[in-house]
């Protein structure tokens, strides 16, 4: 083969490696400058490729996975007999520079709060404990991503996470210097506390630790281009709502109680924060709004019309409507899929719980961000 031919072979394994995506950041590895050469050995049934890559960590969890994505993509390259993986990894300067790459600067920042971000920030509140709270949270995620949308969670609920469990996200963010690339379950990526601190370890900290956690979360974190993050809550009005509305002033907030009255009078001070903070109130979702009998009646354990009132309640309030997104009924799935770390979106996507889950998972995608925040590319005549 002449240096002219072996130059287009070459080419044309570069260029079949733009289609190898890294299975953590999600882009292109080439656009990662993680291709480090691209070599060729003639044999007699065609040329053997040794195709040297510099991962972004030493011990990168995703070390298989790509080489078998780049095996998979070079061997399709005619004229390539066989395909060898050399795994390096990224000098200190490479990683800095794949930071900066990433982020867009040197300095973390918030990319939820940049001109033109597009990204919809939900955070997802209740007034009071085991209303279900973080298992909507993980099925709107779960639902949304089925759907094509690409989705994050911050699992801020510091004291009582149970994000990563509900996920099944068991693995660990991959640390890149002081930037963190989140495990992704279902086509999700998560973050949580819980991926930091040892099993049955309680975390005991105050408001200004909380606040750094938070903000760590969304500085150090690298989320990519996101359409829509979700915020878990913990219940409450405490200093994780405050510092929600600090740090994503734009975010708008989604209410979750059950049918109780007694509930739903706790949930309306949850809601009815963001009446101080001025954020947005997006609607009110009803969670164990009923138990469906074999004969098909419903038996409403814990009585009705709890999320209308509050949905009343905060409209009348805000001077703005608030609806009642849904109602999501009692499932045994719903309990079990969560407890399997497979939401019933996806485990069982035709129970009753699952539809309404994804009804209100469609309607949110499919809401308009309002212009707050946001470069409008007007000049000034």
């Amino acid at each position: 083969m002449s240096t002219t031919q072996r130059s287009d072979l070459t080419a044309q394994i570069h260029h079949a490696l733009k289609n190898v995506i890294d299975p953590e950041i999600r882009r292109p590895i080439t656009e990662l400058n993680m291709v480090r050469s691209v070599e060729l050995v003639e044999q007699e049934q065609g040329y053997h490729a040794v195709i040297g890559i510099d991962l972004t960590t030493e011990g990168c969890p995703m070390k298989s996975t790509i080489e078998s994505r780049i095996v998979d993509a070079v061997s399709q390259v005619e004229g390539v007999h066989s395909v060898a993986v050399e795994l390096g990894a990224m000098t200190q300067q490479q990683r800095e520079e794949l930071r900066i790459l990433l982020r867009g600067s040197a300095t973390p920042v918030i990319p939820f709060t940049q001109p033109g971000s597009l990204t919809k920030v939900y955070a997802i509140a209740s007034g009071k404990g085991g209303v279900g709270k973080s298992t909507v949270t993980a099925n709107l995620a779960a639902a949304l991503a089925a759907d094509g949308v690409k989705v994050g969670v911050i699992d801020a609920d510091i004291y009582g996470f149970s994000i990563p469990r509900l996920l099944g996200a068991r693995g660990l963010p991959t640390k890149v210097d002081s930037m963190l690339l989140p495990p992704i379950a279902h086509e999700v990526k998560v973050v949580s506390i819980g991926m930091f601190v040892p099993a049955g370890q309680p975390v005991v900290w105050r408001g200004p630790m909380l606040h750094r956690a938070l903000e760590q979360f969304l500085t150090d974190v690298y989320w990519g281009d996101l359409d829509v993050l979700l915020l878990d809550l913990p219940p409450g009005t405490g200093d994780i709502a405050i510092s929600v509305a600090q740090l994503l002033p734009h975010s708008e907030i989604l209410t979750v109680t059950t049918p109780q009255l007694a509930a739903s009078e706790v949930a309306e001070r949850a809601g009815s924060i963001a009446l101080q903070t001025r954020q947005r109130l997006v609607g009110v979702i009803e969670n164990m709004a009923w138990l469906e009998q074999p004969d098909g009646t419903r038996l409403e354990l814990f009585g009705s019309g709890g999320g209308q009132q509050v949905a009343d309640s905060l409209t009348a309030l805000s001077g703005s409507d608030v609806p009642l997104l849904g109602h999501i009924p009692l499932d045994v799935n719903l309990r079990e899929d969560g407890d399997n770390g497979v939401p019933v979106v996806l485990a069982h996507p035709d129970v009753p719980a699952a539809v309404a889950l994804r009804d209100i998972a469609r309607g949110l995608a499919h809401r308009e961000r309002g212009l707050s925040g946001m470069r409008l590319n007007v000049t000034p005549l």
